[in-house]
């Protein structure tokens, strides 16, 4: 019924949904929005670095935006600069960087749009690969992890206090959302792995009524404005990555007009309150 190229595109789609919607709620709840535009955005100079060291792209994307992590870390215990300011010059330098060394590599074809925007029906099996690996073991992460990312959210100086090492929780974090855009660049592009990040999350917060369930809703989500974007792009021919995200939009909006549920029973994430 389906080409061989939309069944993998709904494949990969929805795998990845399932990671970025539970990794997306520690987005919202930590209000790192910010920070996942940054990661995104130094995924063009992991692009570009990759093509000129000969690597493997999904690699050096990663090391790209871990390292960009990284860096953000050592700038903040400055305590020169406050936190969205060095955000700002790294969002912006990191892009500027990669586009200039795009441009140098005269003698490769680099299809910038599809990196910006991504190419979700050009999904092969090796990617799909890729991203049902990659995402299996960053789910196992952020589910052992859970507890410590978790208190530490709600109150860091609280988490220290029982000796759950916040800045290590952290530090996992970042790491998880470094291996997530590498492994969605493809699919979404850079400028949408945040849209696809906190779009479901944010809707989900509306629904939820505890931290574990606002990530399991989180993650069904998005993988339903991934079916819905790419019928959408189908029926329409548009271009599919931005689809996507238009459909995670349109769920958020429509549950705008459902109730908000409360979060009983336990104390949630400030971000996560209601």
């Amino acid at each position: 019924m389906f080409g061989d190229f939309f069944s993998r595109a709904l494949i990969a789609g929805i795998g990845l949904a399932l990671v970025t919607g539970p990794l997306g709620c520690f987005v919202v709840w930590r209000r790192m929005a910010y920070f996942g535009d940054t990661m995104a955005h130094s995924a063009l100079l992991g692009v570009a670095l990759s093509i000129i060291l000969s690597m493997n792209m999904t690699l050096g994307v990663f090391a790209v935006a871990a390292l960009v992590a990284g860096a953000l870390i050592v700038l903040q215990k400055q305590a020169t600069l406050s936190t969205d300011a060095l955000l700002g010059i790294l969002s912006h330098s990191t892009l500027a960087v990669g586009l200039v060394l795009v441009g140098f590599l005269t003698t490769v074809r680099i299809d910038l749009m599809g990196f910006l925007f991504g190419d979700i029906l050009a999904v092969s099996v090796d990617d799909i690969v890729i991203i049902y690996g990659g995402g299996l073991a960053i789910l196992a992460i952020l589910i052992f992890a859970w507890r410590p990312l978790l208190a530490s959210t709600v109150s860091p100086e609280l988490a220290e206090a029982e000796g759950l090492r916040p800045e290590a929780s952290r530090l996992v974090l970042m790491i998880l959302m470094a291996s997530v855009i590498a492994i969605a660049m493809k699919l979404v592009g850079v400028l949408l792995i945040t849209s696809l990040l906190i779009i479901p999350a944010a809707t989900a917060r509306r629904l939820s009524a505890t931290p574990e369930q606002m990530a399991v809703v989180a993650a069904v989500l998005g993988a339903v404005a991934v079916v819905g974007g790419l019928f959408g792009s189908r029926t329409w021919d548009t271009a599919s990555g931005p689809s996507i995200v238009v459909m995670a939009l349109i769920v958020f909006l429509v549950s705008l007009t459902v109730p908000v549920t409360r979060l009983y029973g336990r104390k949630a994430p400030d971000g996560a309150r209601s």
